[in-house]
């Protein structure tokens, strides 16, 4: 057995088939790939890993099923899946997986081929487990998926907490073990015991907050934006292909990025922290439904258009859209007088809360801090956009009010 003293449950004891993979390179590698990636130019001590998170996961993993009374090799096949959860990770976690899985075709939780070789599979061998059941598991495939990756896991339950922690920031801090408690399977569905709705709630608003005040926070996604479009340029000049920047650890990839004459610049500014700047900022309604629709290339080109409409170089300008407003733990099951029912269907503050997020939709275009008036103005005309409705944090159109701009964190 091997005991880990961790600054979020104290003392993990690992056993069993999780001694055994600990050491492995894949794991290991996972000290070098930060957990929030860009947050940390926001929350500078915010420099915890993957590693030490899929120490936590596997910890309230093992928990979990001892709770839920699963032995055997089942049991094992979890708590391997728990350790290897996030070994599909490239360089700077969620930083870069679009770029990987537009080149690789494949997302983060896709391990199958990096289970089959290499010492994980001498190891999950030895343990008479198949590599296919603990790639299902992490793909959150099956009744015991749900437990590795689904509304109510054990990844969310570590990471919300360690992340608050390092932080610095109360929102994600929940009762992990109390969810550990009341987790139930019914009709083979993993569910929240009865009289758990508002213990649901509390998971849906940790994550709400989380990804206002820290994921989302507007530094944090410039930075990431710089990130990733430089990722995608040392693939487009030959540098690495999609496969290599997949096993690159947060080390390789800088070095690479300040040694490519194509990226040097960008690898100058997150270096110094000398960030672009948001010369649009923009709210749901006011962004075209092809915009929303839009696909890398189709940006691409818009970026391009806006460059050439602002006279500046096409490399100066980001468009940066997210994801239309979702919020899947709203789909977490409880149990409420003998039935299993969507937790949206039982809490106004559910409700509430996709109000909140919708309204707190933004796309952006990153430019140069001597740009973005230019920058802003050609978006404008390019994207047919209603300068007054547009937020911004310029000169220009309507000023912000000065609530969308102080976010928790060094802004």
């Amino acid at each position: 057995m091997i005991a880990v003293k961790d600054s979020v449950h104290d003392h993990i004891e690992i056993d069993g088939i999780g001694a055994d993979l600990i050491d492995t390179p894949a794991l290991q590698r996972l000290r070098r790939i930060s957990q929030m990636g860009t947050v940390t130019y926001v929350y500078p001590s915010a420099n915890h890993t993957r590693f030490e998170h899929s120490l936590g996961v596997y910890h309230i993993a093992s928990q979990a099923v001892e709770k839920l009374d699963i032995n055997g090799r089942t049991a094992e096949t979890i708590r391997a899946a728990a350790l290897l959860h996030d070994v599909g990770h490239g360089p700077y976690s969620h930083n870069t997986e679009a770029v990987i899985h537009r080149h690789t075709g494949r997302y983060h939780d896709e391990v199958l081929d990096l289970l089959e070789t290499g010492a994980i599979a001498g190891i999950l061998q030895e343990h008479g487990i198949e590599p296919t059941a603990v790639a299902e598991l992490i793909r959150g495939d099956g009744r015991y998926g749900q437990l590795i990756s689904g509304e109510l896991d054990v990844d969310r339950m570590d990471y919300l907490v360690r992340d608050a922690h390092h932080t610095g920031v109360p929102y994600g801090t929940i009762d992990h073990e109390r969810f550990v408690r009341e987790l139930r399977y019914v009709d083979g569905e993993l569910v929240l015991a009865p009289g758990n709705v508002q213990t649901a709630e509390s998971l849906l608003l940790a994550r709400a907050l989380m990804n206002r005040a820290v994921y989302n926070h507007p530094t944090a996604r410039i930075s990431r934006a710089m990130l990733a479009r430089a990722a995608e340029r040392l693939i487009e000049t030959g540098a690495i292909d999609g496969t290599g920047l997949r096993r690159m650890d947060d080390h390789d990839l800088l070095v690479t990025l300040r040694s490519n004459q194509a990226t040097q610049h960008i690898a100058d500014r997150l270096d110094s922290r000398s960030l672009f700047k948001r010369a649009v900022w923009a709210e749901l309604d006011d962004a075209p439904d092809e915009l929303l629709a839009s696909e890398f290339d189709d940006r691409a080109a818009l970026e391009t258009e806006i460059a050439e409409a602002a006279g500046v170089d096409p490399a100066a300008v980001i468009l940066d859209v997210p994801p239309s407003p979702s919020m899947a733990e709203s789909t977490s099951r409880v149990v409420v007088n003998g039935e299993i029912r969507p937790l949206s269907s039982q809490s106004a503050l559910v409700r509430a809360l996709l109000t909140a997020q919708r309204d707190r939709w933004r796309f952006g275009v990153y430019t140069p801090e001597e740009s973005t008036i230019a920058v802003g103005k050609a978006t404008e005309r390019v994207l047919g956009l209603d300068i007054d409705h547009l937020v911004t944090d310029d000169h220009w159109g309507r000023p912000a009010t000065l609530s969308e701009f102080t976010e928790v964190g060094d802004s």
